[in-house]
């Protein structure tokens, strides 16, 4: 571990922490200021609140091609980095190979199926005649860049999982800046609106991919896309599937959520509602992302060192996780419910939207304050290599809870208003039963995973 500077195995867990979760989360800062400049200048231009209820139509289908680079990089990186605490990293490199072929397929696969079908899968997203134009300008330009996309969040989980947080950092920082200048330039400059953003984005998103290629297959990488293991193994493949199934599900379900929000939304609120679901997605992304960035710090510690048996480490490092994604969650909360106009005025200043986003705030995350605990122990359970346990966990708060909230509350409420508080009621719900359960689940399956882990190193030395 000499040539990242870091020994996921020796080094203090507290420091070690710090130094791969830092870059990690600066990193995820500025990948939510990356997701956020395009909705800011969008809500800017002419008709700005239509555009971005139509930019918020065309979101899902842009988190459901995040999914699937989440699938396979969150998948195959901690299998990678488990594989290196075993001393294979031959084995890791075979991962990685097959990563990386598997992503560009999907890609490939993504953009063919969502430039055909695009117009129809947006009505059914919840566009209306007034926003159709704006959601299908942006998302035309930007599915050209999926296999960009693919690469460049697919594979950053494996610069990561080295320890090499930082390289991992300027991968986003990188595109970040680049979307960051080019948006003004391309959305005012050459006047091309929505498409100016989605432009910007694309070319964002490729100069970040090059980089992630850059340096995979360059020196100072420990692992390596190996042209001998390019050519994807069915075994291997469904490996890192098995266990990128939790993250993908994460994201790919939040899709869903915002589809079954949209819809909703629509009826009771109107094109204002849906762009202050915009807004508000946004803003789950601020404390997503960061969140996020904590447990990818934490993912190569937890995993390197449960492959090389240290449970002690595991556990150090699990404590300073929960007690870190626990604080920066309820800051938020409590950030979010004393001051809601000051998040809603980063993207948008027209009164109806700031006063109707402003109100769905203080209910819509009513209970992020718990969800600390549940990204930490699930992200966890994944870096353990138990795909099903977080597959399960994963399944809960999306599927079981919320998307069933979001059509069954707004019965016991009266009127158009009433309605829409119980859909926004349905998010803090799932929040906190899923929340709960996550812990007392945890609570059940840690000591056990960890107490099997040693019991099959200890058969294996008496077999020795």
């Amino acid at each position: 571990m000499s040539k990242n500077n870091v020994d996921l195995g020796k080094d203090k867990v507290g420091s070690l922490l710090f130094k791969l979760a830092l870059p990690a989360i600066v990193a995820q800062l500025v990948n939510v200021l990356y997701n956020m400049v395009d909705r800011i200048f969008i809500g800017r231009i002419p008709n700005g609140d239509l555009a971005m209820a139509g930019v918020g139509v065309a979101f899902p289908i842009i988190m459901i091609i995040s999914a699937f680079s989440a699938l396979i990089g969150m998948g195959g990186a901690p299998i990678a980095a488990i594989k290196m605490g075993e001393k294979d990293n031959d084995g890791a490199e075979k991962i990685l190979s097959n990563s990386f072929s598997t992503l560009v397929v999907i890609g490939i696969i993504l953009t063919i199926g969502f430039l055909t079908f695009k117009e129809p899968i947006l009505w059914a997203f919840g566009a209306s005649k007034n926003t159709i134009g704006f959601a299908n300008d942006y998302l035309t330009i930007y599915l050209i860049g999926t296999v960009f996309v693919q690469i460049a969040l697919g594979m950053n989980p494996f610069i990561n999982t080295q320890g090499f947080a930082k390289t991992g950092m300027i991968t986003v920082m990188v595109g970040a800046v680049i979307n960051i200048v080019l948006d003004p330039i391309l959305i005012f400059g050459f006047n091309m609106g929505v498409e100016g953003a989605a432009l910007a984005t694309l070319l964002a998103q490729a100069v970040s991919a090059i980089w992630v290629l850059y340096f995979l297959f360059g020196k100072k990488s420990i692992l390596k896309i190996r042209k001998k293991y390019i050519v994807p193994d069915t075994k291997v493949v469904l490996g890192i599937i098995a266990l990128g199934v939790s993250p993908f599900i994460m994201q790919a379900t939040e899709s869903l959520v915002l589809i079954s929000l949209n819809n909703k939304l629509k009826i009771y609120g109107g094109d204002l509602a849906v762009g202050a679901m915009t807004i508000m997605s946004s803003i789950m992304q601020i404390i997503f992302l960061p969140l996020m960035g904590l447990t990818q710090g934490a993912q190569p510690i937890i995993s390197y060192n449960y492959g090389s048996k240290q449970m002690d480490r595991v556990k150090k490092t699990f404590k300073l996780l929960i007690t870190s994604c626990l604080t920066y969650t309820t800051i938020m909360w409590a950030s979010l419910l004393l001051f809601p106009t000051v998040f809603v005025g980063i993207f948008n200043n027209k009164p109806e939207l700031v006063a109707i986003t402003a109100w769905s705030i203080r209910i819509f995350f009513a209970g992020i304050f718990i969800f600390g605990a549940q990204s930490a122990c699930q992200q966890t359970f994944l870096a353990l290599g138990k795909a099903k346990i977080s597959l399960v966990l994963a399944l809960l708060r999306k599927i079981i809870l919320l998307i069933p909230l979001i059509f069954i509350l707004p019965m016991f409420f009266e009127g158009d208003a009433g309605k829409l508080q119980g859909v926004l009621t349905a998010e803090p719900v799932a929040d906190i039963i899923a929340s709960v359960t996550t812990i007392i689940c945890f609570t059940i399956f840690y000591k056990r995973t960890l107490n099997n882990n040693l019991l099959s190193n200890s058969e294996v030395e008496e077999k020795i």
